[in-house]
């Protein structure tokens, strides 16, 4: 688990210098970023006028009852891809 969370680290880094990412992409890297942080997402999903924070949301949603660890090696893995 240390290894990959050190993994995960460099890849939250990494993943920041990444160029020409697309929306799907992107919410992708945010869902698995906070499902492998936080968890399960909580909360009431925005409102129709947060369009933004009610894709975070729906992103979020969309993974949830992923475990940690797979979380984690998924966001690695999704950066290693987006940055070749």
């Amino acid at each position: 688990m240390a290894n990959l969370k050190s993994q995960f680290e460099a890849a939250s880094q990494a993943a920041l210098k990444l160029a020409d990412v697309g929306n799907s992409d992107k919410l992708k890297l945010y869902a698995l970023y906070k499902q492998g942080t936080e968890g399960d997402v909580t909360g009431k999903r925005p409102g129709f006028s947060d369009m933004v924070g009610r894709a975070k949301f729906d992103a979020w949603s969309a993974v949830k009852g992923t475990a940690t660890d797979a979380a984690m090696q998924q966001y690695v893995d999704l950066v290693k891809k987006l940055g070749s």
